[in-house]
């Protein structure tokens, strides 16, 4: 009871007070930080995620010494629509950095995605997202954040999810495969919040982004280890900020407060060199030269899931929770009895064909053994009678 009234607390004062910032938006559901999983959750099922992230360092000289942030808070709803299919909406509450104060609400993400579209039998499960960005905020193209010109982008992504166990997924390890592409819609658009407003796209922008994450389940904690990064295609204008390509490592820890609430930990940390490709105004950077010209070498998060749908999993026991995996469960267990039934019957149908051949064999032999004797007869010479 004490666990289940701090678990609240602590949820009200992330969802009041929300942290962090950057890189490739966080996912919710069944996914980790960053990559999504191609598992569904299943029909009538919701749950929210509330996640917050924050980059911060000192930078400048002498007397000028300041604290440069980049701060993000969002919100993300999931809804299983049916066994195969998710509706995600996912809009980021708050977004704030030492330079551009005050994004609330920034912009709105919808997902729509087919999932678990593997055999059910199957180790390996895959799926579909499709995903498109709104531009609620009122400023885009922020510093230490991915790269949007405040337009309507849309995109998708490939799902791949590879399950240790699959009669056991939530108890055995998992590792998520993600490849996706994302349209920017920007042709033509003056970046109002670049460096330099001067220069437009002359080209849609566009890039390919990707990630592979593990998941490892222990009793109370499960360890993660994310990697994810992105590749434009065609970049945007020279006058933008992160319009680079990067890459980064985050390892994460998520704690099972209870059935229906998981904390996540994580850090994420940048393999990809701090190479900046913007034309600033007049050649002069805004930040001092000791932060990061691009993306935040690091960045630390924190999010919290919790589980609105289906009730009963406040008031379930244990003793219910395990009759209940137990009947969804009995399909999967249904369908594996009918395979092994048909290998069985394949197995048979193989060993009698096998017999068969070897009879046929047995009478191709003899029938060989039968036209030898006969040749041999025909090709000896006749013996002649004696005279009386």
């Amino acid at each position: 009871m004490k666990v289940a009234k701090l678990s609240w607390i602590v949820a009200i004062v992330v969802a009041i007070f929300p942290q962090t910032s950057l890189a490739q938006q966080n996912v919710g559901g069944r996914g980790l930080f960053y990559v999504h999983s191609a598992r569904a959750m299943g029909k009538g099922y919701l749950n929210t995620y509330f996640h917050s992230r924050f980059f911060g360092k000192l930078g400048g000289t002498g007397e000028s010494i300041c604290t440069y942030w980049d701060v993000q808070g969002s919100v993300t709803i999931n809804v299983g629509l049916s066994d195969r299919v998710e509706l995600s909406f996912f809009p980021i509450v708050y977004q704030d950095t030492q330079e551009k104060i005050g994004n609330i609400p920034d912009d709105l993400f919808i997902r729509f995605k087919l999932l678990s579209l593997g055999n059910p039998t199957s180790s390996f499960q895959y799926g579909i997202m499709f995903n498109s960005r709104f531009p609620t905020a009122k400023k885009h193209n922020i510093i230490y954040e991915p790269y949007s010109a405040g337009k309507l982008e849309v995109g998708f992504t490939v799902l791949g999810t590879y399950l240790a166990d699959p009669l056991y997924p939530d108890e055995a390890a998992k590792v998520h495969f993600n490849l996706g592409y994302v349209f920017h819609n920007d042709a033509g658009d003056r970046l109002t919040d670049a460096p330099d407003d001067s220069i437009t796209n002359s080209s849609i922008s566009s890039e390919m982004i990707y990630g592979f994450g593990l998941r490892y389940p222990f009793e109370k904690w499960d360890v993660t280890v994310e990697l994810n990064g992105n590749m434009f295609i065609q970049k945007p204008a020279v006058t933008a900020y992160t319009r680079e390509n990067c890459f980064y490592f985050t390892p994460g820890l998520s704690y099972k407060a209870a059935r229906w609430m998981r904390v996540d930990f994580g850090v994420d940390f940048r393999l990809t060199p701090d190479k900046d490709e913007t034309e600033y105004l007049f050649g002069i950077k805004r930040l001092p030269h000791q932060l990061p010209s691009s993306y935040p070498d690091w960045r630390a998060h924190m999010g919290i899931k919790l589980a609105i749908l289906p009730t009963s999993v406040y008031r379930s026991s244990e003793r219910d929770l395990i009759l209940r995996k137990a009947e969804s469960r009995r399909q999967l267990f249904e369908q594996i009895i009918r395979e092994k039934q048909e290998t069985e019957k394949a197995e048979q149908e193989l060993e009698r064909i096998k017999q068969e051949r070897i009879k046929a064999e047995k009478e191709l032999q003899r029938l060989r053994k039968l036209l030898e004797g006969e040749r041999k007869k025909k090709n000896q010479p006749q013996q002649q009678e004696p005279e009386q």
